[in-house]
């Protein structure tokens, strides 16, 4: 397989990569070049080529101005050449696409031809969106930085047609590839419901190399600092006011007791002066320098003019003796460098405002901060600083980062996708039954049982119509049964039974709409979280908001006051609580058994010949109403007085308990798949 990556912006070029160079010099570069390495490391790939543009600016360097770079055996970067060959801004790229376009066109015909493209940014997607209409070729395409979110009422002109780039992209493309939650269930949904089918979501990895020698930084920052020795606040971050750096400084200024404990370092790309860079970037560094002398902070706050890629792993390294990483951006879509500081064992204060959120949750540490909260920021860094964060716990951070967030499982990912472009999924015509399954806990939980239930339903083939049904998003879904090696449902039950996918193409999944009309009748999320907001309910995170579906956290008894409450207010909704903290609130008319039945009618099924398999509260519907039930040994203690004459209570857990109540109900005549329980 070939697969071909387009980013035009910034100074792409093999490692080591001068990030902060330009103003568009920054992380989807790193994103890139991490990805494309990884890629190349799988054996049935071929090749793959980083198309980017070809510019001469001696200012830059002279590499940028060379139609090929090697970056390994399999990756090449390739620049394509127009008449302009001025280095260009992003804005200023917009009269280049057409230009673009046809160079780009022409070297595809000139080939050899790639399997897949994958466009970075809408500007790139202009490009593999016409080569996919010429020449046939799926595309990927990832946002990286949506121009909605620039949280502008009255967008200018040219921020108005990027927008209108984006929606283009997003409808278009045959796969979207994000890397947090906000992005997948937010941000992309907002702007194209339906591209939601089409949403993936892939931890990225790191690319800088894990130092532990902080003498490199010491030097950097040490002519800055009175006492040099005191532990650091490190921020690394391009020079542009989304960043929020100033914010961060306010914060360390205003508080005597965050000056007496660190002293303040900030990363802000490569500037020439004081002047001389962007205009972005000469209004940030002029914020930043008037605010260090307004509040005479020299000797304690370090901004180093210039720094060189090795530079950054060792300010890591300093950052891990006794400091903190800060990232108070005023929206971060990922936040690549908060990867880079966990995998160095640095404590994280990052913005809740995006991917942090999604970061923070799978580390299990770190704190949380409004960017525009500076006694809140303060706070956090103080807390950070304060030595809670022992070297066992530092450690055991690193470790969860490294396994969480790498490049060989991104490409693993990207590989399925890729795969997913060129084969259809064939769904059973006339069934003999149904599985309705959970997945977290009822499929998941033990390799070995995930093993026997794929091997289960491999055999099962046609006779069997496997469904799962979970309070997971359907991007986090699909996510989570690649993670686990489990089979690609015939149909995705997700949200708590409140949306039906469906295959509809190569790779791409559609909501089944007319179990949306059937379940809409009676509900109105506006009005129910309305009566909700005199509870003590708290309200999960954004993107945890469904059409169909509130989600919130809270005890079993907040849960029954809620359901009370609705009811006294005439609202048809089912309040569902579940895993001890969580609480859903649905339409009447929805649910996991609901959906069962819908999908199982649909393929000429009645509720007799549905078996459903869970573990959990938000799984009793379907486990108490359906005729035959799997509930595998490791089921959660809310289910322990769940009355049905047809609950299967299984000897094993996980997915073996699963197998094992298949085989015991006589889905299908089959052998006996199970294995020793881990």
């Amino acid at each position: 397989m070939r697969i071909m990556h387009v980013a035009l912006g910034g100074c792409l070029s093999a490692p080591p990569v001068p990030y902060g160079l330009t103003e568009d010099t920054g992380g989807h570069i790193a994103y890139i070049l991490g990805a494309a390495t990884a890629q190349g490391r799988r054996p049935e790939i071929e090749a793959i080529d980083i198309v980017t543009r070809r510019f001469d600016d001696p200012a830059l360097g002279a590499r940028y101005a060379e139609p090929t770079e090697r970056v390994s055996d399999k990756v090449t970067i390739r620049r394509l050449a127009t008449n302009n060959d001025a280095y260009l801004e992003k804005d200023a790229l917009e009269a280049e696409l057409p230009a673009l376009t046809d160079a780009f066109l022409d070297a595809i015909a000139a080939g050899p031809r790639p399997d897949v493209l994958h466009a970075h940014f809408a500007d790139a997607a202009v490009l593999c969106r016409a080569a996919s209409e010429r020449f046939g070729i799926p595309w990927l395409y990832t946002p990286h930085s949506l121009g909605a979110e620039k949280q502008e009422p009255d967008p200018h002109a040219a921020l108005a047609r990027r927008i209108a780039r984006e929606r283009v992209a997003i409808a278009g493309a045959d796969g979207i590839v994000v890397s947090s939650r906000d992005e997948a269930e937010r941000q992309v949904s907002r702007m194209c419901p339906s591209a939601e089918g089409r949403i993936h979501r892939l931890n990225p990895g790191r690319t800088q190399p894990v130092c532990t020698d902080p003498a490199r930084a010491r030097r950097l920052v040490a002519p800055f600092l009175r006492d040099a020795e005191k532990p650091i606040v490190l921020a690394i971050a391009r020079p542009v006011e989304k960043k929020n750096l100033s914010g961060l400084l306010k914060a360390y200024a205003r508080s005597p007791a965050l000056r007496e404990a660190a002293n303040l370092v900030i990363v802000a790309g490569v500037r020439q002066g004081l002047t001389g860079n962007s205009q972005q970037a000469d209004a940030v560094y002029a914020r930043l320098f008037d605010l260090v002398d307004r509040h005479d902070l020299w000797g304690r706050v370090a901004l180093p003019r210039a720094h060189v890629p090795e530079d950054i792993p060792s300010l890591y390294a300093l950052a891990a003796r006794g400091g903190v990483f800060a990232n108070p951006a005023f929206h971060e879509p990922f936040g690549l460098t908060v990867v880079e500081a966990a995998q160095a064992g640095v404590p994280i204060v990052a913005t809740r405002e995006g991917g942090p959120q999604d970061i923070l949750r799978e580390l299990g540490r770190g704190d949380l901060v409004a960017p525009d909260d500076t006694s809140g920021i303060a706070a956090a860094l103080l807390s950070a600083l304060s030595g809670r964060e022992t070297p066992h716990r530092r450690a055991q951070m690193r470790d969860r980062a490294e396994a969480a967030f790498n490049w060989d499982s991104w490409a693993d990912r990207s590989a399925a996708i890729c795969a997913s472009l060129a084969a259809p999924h064939t769904v059973p015509e006339a069934p003999y039954r149904i599985l309705v399954s959970d997945i977290d806990g009822t499929l998941t939980g033990s390799r070995g049982g995930a093993r026997a239930f794929g091997r289960y339903r491999e055999t099962a083939g046609q006779a069997l119509l496997f469904a799962v049904a979970t309070g997971r998003s359907v991007s986090e879904a699909r996510g989570v049964l690649h993670d686990w090696d489990l089979p690609m449902p015939d149909v995705f039950i997700t949200s708590v039974g409140t949306e039906i996918w469906r295959h509809s193409g190569n790779g791409r999944l559609a909501l089944d709409e007319g179990y949306a009309d059937r379940i809409r009748e009676g509900w109105c999320a506006r009005t129910v979280a309305a009566h909700l907001e005199d509870t003590d309910l708290a309200p999960q995170a954004s993107y945890e908001q469904r059409a169909f579906k509130l989600s919130y956290t809270g005890t079993a008894g907040q849960a029954r006051s809620a359901e009370l409450a609705l009811r006294q207010a005439g609202l048809a909704a089912r309040v569902i609580h579940s895993h001890g903290t969580m609480i859903d609130v649905i339409p009447e008319r929805a649910g996991k058994w609901a959906a069962a039945r819908h999908v199982a009618g649909d393929a000429g099924l009645g509720p007799e010949d549905i078996i459903c398999a869970g573990d959990s509260g938000n799984d009793t519907d379907m486990l108490s109403l359906c005729p035959r039930s799997i509930l595998p040994s490791n089921a959660h203690a809310e289910l322990a007085g769940l009355r049905n004459a047809g609950i299967l209570r299984t000897s094993r857990p996980y997915g073996d308990g699963v197998v094992e109540g298949l085989e015991r109900f006589g889905a299908i005549p089959a052998p006996n798949y199970l294995e020793a329980a881990e």
